[in-house]
């Protein structure tokens, strides 16, 4: 008989974050570069800074009594970005952990450390 195996999401943690520069490799929005604003890891998208932007109209309301059309970036597949290394070139990210146990991100194709992005953005 077969056994049942555990129901598995399939969803990974995505190798970017919150301030890392990235670039757009398909879509309507390939080759444009820009800094994420924000990750949603639970549905694997993430909003980058002067990419997919999308127009909306609002209504007037006491917080913005003119209303109006306003533009603001909408969320993207987190694989269809691809994070930059410091040199400049996008590149697949590996993930390495030191014997202390702290986990760095390694440029695939120059095999430089990624830092993380530091301060606010």
């Amino acid at each position: 008989m077969w056994k049942k195996e555990a129901p598995r999401s399939g969803k990974k943690t995505p190798r970017v974050v919150k301030g890392d520069r990235v670039r757009v490799i398909r879509g309507n929005f390939r080759d444009m570069e820009g800094r994420i604003l924000r990750v949603d890891p639970a549905k694997e998208r993430v909003v980058v800074e002067g990419v997919n932007l999308r127009k909306r109209h609002q209504r007037p309301t006491p917080q913005t009594p003119e209303g109006g059309i306003i533009s603001f970036e909408a969320p993207i597949h987190v694989s269809n970005v691809m994070l930059l290394d410091p040199s400049g070139k996008p590149s697949r990210v590996r993930i390495r952990v030191d014997k202390d146990g702290k986990r760095e991100r390694i440029s695939v194709k120059s095999g430089n450390p990624i830092p993380r992005p530091q301060g606010g953005v």
